[in-house]
């Protein structure tokens, strides 16, 4: 282990030049760096979003909504670029503060309702709609534990461990030691409760499993961060079931797709407007 340290200034002033692939983007003040109105489309519910973990969530839980028959669950899918700072956009702002993707306006109410933070997003669209949310009392606690533990345990995976694994400018061997144990005991709470349970909320397929998935499904499937070898993914063989059993969900691959500008032109659906979109304005089409 390196015997380098750091000692923390008595005032910490901001390098815009530190903190890697996403220096250009961070910063510590919140509000809006630009005048720029949202485009809104003709559907009752409008997303602004990109297809990271916490995006692809919402958009899961939409068309999974619209398979289920739910017409009202008809959305626009607008991107949000936040490699260029469109989260910091003032029509972004307005609807979250906190600059972070996704966001979702409601308008199919007299007031329009602006939701942020993707948990919240997924437990509105629960309620509005009366799916994927369990009525029982202990079914529906047992649901939000887990879809509370994924909004905890996220930003361990995410800013700690994928960020100095992946993106720190820097190999640094402390963090990545630390945040490492973190997410392979993540892994393995999941791993155990997986072995007796089809799924995290038991027999039922809920918000909680939408939430967890694009995360450390993700990770298992090395589809995030590229860390399934140094993680020994493999072994966490309950996971690995439940990650494969969701991922053959007709409406997960069409989430999955949304808002999406990496990978195989034809999984890339920059926005959705209409259920056609899948079929003829993938990136493999323009």
């Amino acid at each position: 282990m390196t015997t380098d340290t750091f000692t923390p200034p008595k005032v910490w002033t901001w390098d815009a030049e530190s903190g890697g692939k996403f220096a250009n983007i961070n910063r510590p003040v919140a509000g809006a760096t630009s005048e720029k109105e949202l485009p809104v489309g003709k559907h009752p519910l409008q997303l602004y979003s990109l297809a990271t973990p916490n995006g692809v969530k919402v958009t899961v839980m939409l068309e999974e909504l619209l398979a289920k028959g739910h017409a009202g669950a008809e959305y626009d899918a607008f991107l949000i670029d936040i490699m260029e700072g469109d989260q910091f956009t003032s029509g972004f702002v307005e609807i979250n503060p906190n600059s972070k993707i996704p966001a979702l306006v409601d308008r199919s109410v007299k007031e329009p309702i602006r939701v942020f933070e993707s948990g919240s997003i997924l437990l509105y669209l629960a309620e509005k709609f009366g799916e994927f949310l369990p009525t029982e009392p202990a079914k529906k606690a047992e649901c939000l534990s887990w879809l509370f533990w994924q909004m905890g345990s996220a930003p361990m995976l995410g800013g700690g461990f994928g960020h100095f694994y992946a993106y720190a400018p820097e190999k640094y061997e402390y963090p990545i030691n630390r945040y490492t144990m973190e997410v392979k005991r993540q892994l393995d709470v999941l791993d155990r409760r997986l072995a007796d349970n089809q799924f995290l909320s038991g027999d039922q397929y809920t918000i909680a499993d939408m939430a967890v998935w694009p995360w450390y499904g993700a990770l298992v499937k090395n589809k995030v961060y590229e860390a399934a070898e140094f993680l020994e993914a493999h072994t966490y063989t309950n996971v690995i079931r439940w990650t494969d059993e969701i991922a053959q969900r007709e409406p997960v691959k069409r989430g999955r797709m949304v808002n999406r500008t990496w990978g195989e032109p034809e999984t890339q659906l920059h926005e959705r407007h209409d259920a056609s979109d899948f079929e003829l304005n993938t990136e493999d089409k323009k």
